[in-house]
């Protein structure tokens, strides 16, 4: 960590220092839903619905990949911060070795266990007889393209919780754009279809690690990839697992909810699944720059928690304004031209008008989900792994009763409104959390008075 990245951790006005530990990471989320917006529209644009309705199923398969590569980059990541704080130095090469070969043999081990299996995970998804065939292409790519996305949602997490915020970003990016062209080159050029886009999403992963792993082995002052440095320790386990088991167990649910969801959807027909696919899509711009404006402050939280606990005060205060300002800025947007949204995709009325109404819906509980995302972060931050695993469960236990339940009610409607309900449980859940948790945030006046 350079003099420039030391003088944000602990320095720098709250405004400049959140805008750089956060704006790279939320350009970086933004583009990456950028790319998932071109997946759509580009497979959109060869006019087959059920190639649409199996990039929707296999969303929670890529949850389940991701939510792996954060167990490890989130838990490692928040740890590396709390050292520089502490300035154990030594440390953090463990860690950040640690980090890279335990995500290297856990994509392995998924790959060796998920391609026997490939069958049962298709019909799993809940994969219709129109897009049996397109899921099952995706899947199996994934399955053997794992091992570089694990990686590189790990590497992601660890380059920026050294604070080389730009550097983060920066991968992220080069994934997106490697993605985006591989993308146009695959469908439009060699008309592979999903293969393409299943392909163009590893190779970019594989990429932008590499680019990560450079930065780590001849850039930075304290991470490393070094196979010398590797080390599995009591401490390091602990730590890592105390808060990657929760981000990891959060992302599960997150998956398997989208998969009931779907399940669920099934129901209503292929354009209810696919119309939820679309606007699902378009909401995660919004909410990625919400996750990436949390996430992003997290590396500046969990330094100040060790540090200066008044400035780690400060900065929750000022992202809580920067949440509520871009929720209500996004919201306003996208009720005045969702169905033009929508329409980017389609042109099957029935379809835009579905999509539009679970737009309209879902960008209700934008503020809570954004707010939930900072309570997460904050627990994460100061390893409050108790408080981190209660968030990571509560929005999938709320969703499946009341998903059931107004899917009686209220049929297709009772579907959509059941996400805001477990939204506003999770929102309410994790205030009350803060607040029981506030006595251990708080500063310590009569240090700050002497």
């Amino acid at each position: 960590m350079d003099a420039e990245n030391l003088h944000y951790f602990e320095k720098a006005p709250i405004a400049k220092a959140v805008a750089h530990f956060a704006v790279p990471m939320m350009l970086g989320t933004s583009m990456s839903v950028i790319y998932s917006i071109l997946n759509a529209y580009f497979l959109g644009t060869l006019g087959n619905t059920a190639m649409l309705t199996a990039l929707a199923l296999t969303l929670p398969l890529f949850a389940v990949i991701m939510a792996l590569g954060n167990l490890i980059g989130i838990g490692s990541g928040t740890f590396i911060s709390r050292l520089l704080g502490e300035k154990k130095v030594d440390d953090l090469k463990h860690v950040s070795s640690f980090a890279f070969y335990s995500s290297l043999v856990l994509g392995i081990i998924v790959m060796a266990v998920g391609l026997p299996l490939i069958e049962p995970i298709v019909h799993g998804l809940g994969a219709t007889p129109e897009s049996i065939g397109f899921t099952k292409e995706y899947v199996t790519i994934m399955l053997i393209g794992s091992p570089f996305v694990i990686l590189f949602f790990t590497l992601e997490n660890i380059v920026r919780s050294e604070g080389s915020a730009i550097t983060s970003m920066t991968g992220m990016i080069l994934s997106v754009v490697i993605n985006i062209v591989l993308d146009a080159l695959f469908i439009f050029v060699f008309h592979w279809g999903v293969i393409g886009v299943a392909s163009a999403t590893v190779i970019s992963n594989l990429v932008a690690s590499a680019f990560y792993a450079f930065h780590m082995s001849y850039k930075s002052q304290f991470l490393t990839v070094s196979l010398k440095w590797f080390k599995v320790t009591k401490d390091i386990l602990s730590n890592v697992m105390k808060i990657g088991v929760p981000v990891f167990v959060m992302s599960v649910f997150l998956g398997a909810m989208s998969l009931i969801l779907n399940l669920f959807l099934v129901e209503y027909g292929d354009q209810a699944v696919a119309g939820y696919g679309i606007s699902s899509r378009l909401l995660q711009f919004p909410e990625f720059i919400l996750m990436g404006l949390c996430e992003g402050v997290v590396p500046l939280i969990a330094f100040s928690f060790t540090a200066n606990k008044l400035r780690m005060k400060q900065t929750i205060g000022f992202t809580i304004k920067s949440i509520l300002a871009l929720a209500v800025l996004f919201g306003v947007v996208v009720y005045l031209i969702s169905d033009h949204l929508i329409g980017l995709f389609t042109t099957d009325p029935q379809l835009i008008e579905m999509g539009s109404y679970i737009l309209h819906v879902t960008f209700l509980s934008l503020f809570i989900t954004g707010m939930t995302s900072l309570f997460m972060g904050i627990f994460q931050a100061t390893a409050q792994g108790t408080a981190a695993f209660v968030m990571s469960i509560i929005q999938g236990i709320t969703l499946i009763p009341v998903l059931y339940i107004a899917n009686q009610m209220n049929g297709f409607h009772g579907v959509i409104w059941s996400l805001v309900i477990a939204d506003a449980v999770a929102f309410l859940v994790g205030a009350i959390m803060l607040y029981v948790l506030r006595t251990k945030l708080q500063p310590d006046l009569e240090h700050l008075a002497q």
